[in-house]
């Protein structure tokens, strides 16, 4: 089972992927372990709670950029995010969701791209590599919480969840192959 680290400052989730030794430390303090949930509802509750956060995280960044058009975007990114966190909300209530039949395609722009740090006066292209860097976060968080679910129903949601943010960085990486890549 894969164990997951969450730092109580800034909120970056960590999964250890071989073990080591010592403590995981992130903005000098040590991060917690999430990883053990007890109930399908904690699951869901913690992914409920990433949805939140990168919804606030697209709305903030929309109040901070200068160029109103990168702007609107990121408000549009926070509505795809609120989304999510309603179809989760649904599956918590009982409702099923299921995965597309479909595997999105992967361009895997993003791999080849520098991290960028969000500033209020980032250009097209820096917030597009923000926006598929976040994407291809939480497509693979929700692939690690379908390895984790022991209920079928909710592996199939995480799967479902894992294509949607997949078809985001997509439609991102897209935009920027079309915007950024046709420039040069």
């Amino acid at each position: 089972m894969s164990e997951f680290y969450k730092c109580a400052i800034c909120g970056k989730i960590v999964k250890v992927i071989a073990e080591g030794r010592g403590q995981l430390v992130c903005c000098d303090q040590p991060m917690g372990m999430i990883s053990h949930f007890k109930s399908v509802n904690e699951v869901l509750d913690f992914a409920i709670e990433k949805e939140e956060e990168a919804r606030l995280f697209y709305l903030e960044w929309a109040k901070k950029l200068e160029n109103k058009a990168l702007s609107e975007q990121f408000v549009l990114f926070a509505g795809e995010e609120n989304k999510h966190k309603e179809k989760l909300q649904r599956v918590r209530s009982g409702s099923t969701f299921k995965p597309a039949a479909k595997q999105v395609t992967d361009l895997k722009i993003v791999d080849y791209l520098v991290d960028i740090t969000p500033t209020p006066d980032m250009d097209y292209q820096e917030a597009l590599i923000v926006a598929m860097r976040r994407e291809k976060a939480s497509f693979k968080l929700y692939n690690d919480l379908a390895a984790m679910a022991e209920d079928e129903g909710l592996r199939e949601t995480f799967l479902a969840l894992a294509q949607e943010e997949a078809k985001h960085k997509l439609r991102l990486e897209t935009e920027y192959e079309k915007e950024i890549y046709t420039e040069n």
